[in-house]
């Protein structure tokens, strides 16, 4: 089909940025991008092509059962070399019964003015007007987003105003998150609106305090009635990636009785790797036997558990009991501002210098690694630009020594920072 292309020409350069980074590695099936000044996520519901073909009909159903729950608008991307396939036919009468806006694409008009003249015979599919499309190409792509733009919703309020912190509280189920949201709530009586969210069983609520104008994303929801529990599963872990992707700042939340578990350091690890502000919320803290030096020897733990998250501000909390609870908000106001960060080049290049003159850069059959400068190509997370003369000089240990130095200098608590590399005689960014 072509759908890795075409998501992958969609979200641009965002990542390439974030693929070489450390902690969880995984193929990324979301990404924010803008077209006409809104903000959306992009859902790839990955590849539907199974090794035999008795499971080709349960698999694409189950996939599109999927992205149909989660999704405001649906794309459907299909093939105009082979024309509709029975597939496309099962597919597509499976979106009509969504009643959801549908997009319907035909890719792989690569000669273009010759090729979409196929794209008639996907009026049959009944779920209107066929777009043609070189996802190769990028032609026609502009008519499809735009066509994606006029089925959005009306923009909320929340999407109005910047100021406004989105929270999302993740962590394995039974942790606490339902609590923790409750316990705010209780707290903080001004509660604007309770908006429907992303996924259909997720509630964004939106409510303000002394501290600012927040927005929680609840990640617990309800559990699917499904019978296929790795269906259930797939439902649960893409409504956490979209809540990650959503959210300014991850409340990581670790049940204090159980310690750090497989499952808690996967959820991590996806919330560093898509840059955002993380802190790390030890709850049921109150049911923990303690004497001297418990909290410390506890926090090492975590911190050997989640290196990649070295970063994090941790707090110790019980949701049942409201302990320290309130003082969540100073932590994620904090975290929120480092996450967005904006540090002048002239600063950032004395650091760099200074770094340098400290640890030489790393030498390799004789050439030295020389760094020209650095500078910011983005926040959310803080990513710098650092130009050298050959890229092969520049080590990861050398690498995580500048980021080391550049958080020494700037803080920066609570948020990943990202380095890219570049030979001076690439293009600027």
């Amino acid at each position: 089909m072509g759908k890795s292309t075409f998501f992958n020409y969609l979200v641009g350069s965002r990542i390439s940025i974030v693929q070489d980074t450390p902690g969880v590695t995984r193929d990324r099936i979301y990404a924010e991008t803008n077209w006409r000044g809104r903000d959306f996520t992009l859902i790839d519901t990955g590849g539907i092509e199974p090794d035999s073909e008795d499971i080709i009909l349960s698999q694409m159903r189950e996939q599109a059962n999927l992205a149909i729950a989660m999704a405001d608008v649906i794309l459907f991307l299909t093939d105009i070399r082979q024309g509709v396939t029975a597939a496309d036919r099962e597919i597509a009468l499976m979106l009509k019964k969504s009643k959801k806006p549908i997009v319907l694409v035909c890719n792989k008009a690569d000669n273009f003015e010759k090729d979409k003249q196929e794209a008639y015979e996907f009026y049959n599919l009944g779920i209107g007007e066929p777009y043609p499309i070189s996802a190769t190409n990028a032609i026609g792509v502009g008519d499809v987003l735009d066509k994606i733009y006029e089925s959005f919703p009306p923009k909320t309020e929340n999407e109005e105003e910047s100021n406004i912190i989105k929270v999302a509280v993740i962590g394995k189920p039974n942790v606490g998150k339902s609590s923790l949201i409750n316990k705010i709530l209780g707290e903080n009586r001004a509660i604007v609106s309770d908006i429907a969210g992303t996924t259909r069983d997720a509630i964004d609520t939106e409510f303000e305090n002394e501290k600012g104008k927040y927005t929680l994303i609840d990640t617990a929801g309800v559990r699917r009635k499904s019978k296929v529990k790795e269906s259930i599963e797939k439902f649960s872990i893409m409504r956490t990636l979209l809540a990650i992707e959503r959210a300014d700042v991850c409340l990581m939340m670790i049940d204090a009785t159980e310690g750090v578990t497989d499952q808690d350091a996967k959820i991590a690890g996806e919330a560093h790797e898509a840059g955002k502000g993380v802190i790390i919320v030890v709850n049921k803290w109150d049911a923990v036997e303690k004497e001297t030096g418990t909290l410390e020897k506890y926090k090492k733990e975590v911190y050997d558990r989640l290196k990649y998250l070295s970063y994090a501000p941790m707090i110790f909390i019980s949701a049942k009991t409201g302990q320290r609870v309130t003082k969540l908000f100073d932590l994620i106001n904090h975290v929120a501002e480092q996450n967005a960060m904006r540090v002048t080049t002239s600063i950032l290049n004395q650091v760099i210098n200074e770094a340098i003159a400290i640890v030489q850069p790393p030498t390799d059959k004789g050439k030295r690694l020389k760094i020209y400068y650095g500078t910011q190509a983005s926040t959310k997370p803080p990513t710098f630009v650092i130009f050298v003369n050959n890229k092969e000089l520049f080590h990861f240990s050398y690498e995580r020594y500048l980021v080391n130095q550049i958080r020494k200098e700037f803080g920066l608590e609570g948020t990943p920072v990202r380095i890219i590399v570049r030979e001076k005689n690439e293009k600027d960014v």
